[in-house]
């Protein structure tokens, strides 16, 4: 997990502001310090296309709405508001919550890698896992999130998956590799996906 910590530049600063600059500044490291320990070390397993279709709870074409960050329990976590588009696998409503690790609170700026961060407004295809009781997570993280990109000339969309851009680790060859969908059309992307969906009912 990496932190980074910003604060506003100022010439000159009163007593009271320079002490609160301080205590910020020793909670915030103590705070980075507790985290780093936690989750130093990301590694992504990797889990092939069809692995996706099948493990997930439900997979959509989802567009995103908001997305806000909070501490909890010495850690920030952000809930991402997607409405659904399209689902393909699984019975969602027309809202969704997405909660995942990291995010930003005040100055303090928490990020995991392989861990997807969205912005409103894009649309993607998510491969989703739920829990009982709980939000939905990204199955796989940076695996599970296909962004929709939009030729503005030809209006031709295409898919290209968060993990074509990270090393992913491949258990079976001991090697972390980075592999992943690139600039598929959304046709072909869903072709494949109901045929990878199509094949986890036998």
């Amino acid at each position: 997990m990496k932190y980074t910590m910003n604060y506003p530049s100022r010439t000159i600063m009163s007593y009271k502001e320079r002490r609160r600059f301080l205590w910020t500044l020793f909670l915030g490291a103590l705070a980075i310090l507790a985290l780093t320990v936690a989750l130093s070390a990301t590694t992504l397993s990797r889990l092939r296309f069809t692995e996706l279709a099948q493990e997930s709870t439900a997979v959509a074409r989802l567009r995103c709405l908001s997305a806000v960050s909070r501490w909890e329990k010495e850690e920030i976590w952000t809930e991402t508001r997607f409405e659904v588009l399209e689902a393909e696998k699984g019975l969602l409503p027309r809202l969704v919550t997405v909660r995942m690790l990291g995010g930003r609170v005040e100055h303090l700026h928490a990020r995991v890698d392989g861990v997807p961060v969205f912005r409103p407004g894009e649309e993607v295809y998510l491969f989703l896992w739920e829990t009982a009781g709980e939000s939905y997570a990204v199955l796989g993280w940076s695996q599970g999130t296909f962004r929709i990109a939009k030729n503005p000339q030809t209006g031709v969309e295409t898919v290209t998956q968060d993990s074509a851009a990270m090393p992913v680790f491949d258990p079976q060859t001991q090697q972390f590799r980075r592999e992943g969908i690139r600039n598929w059309p959304v046709e072909l992307f869903r072709e494949r996906l109901r045929g990878a969906l199509e094949r986890g009912r036998w």
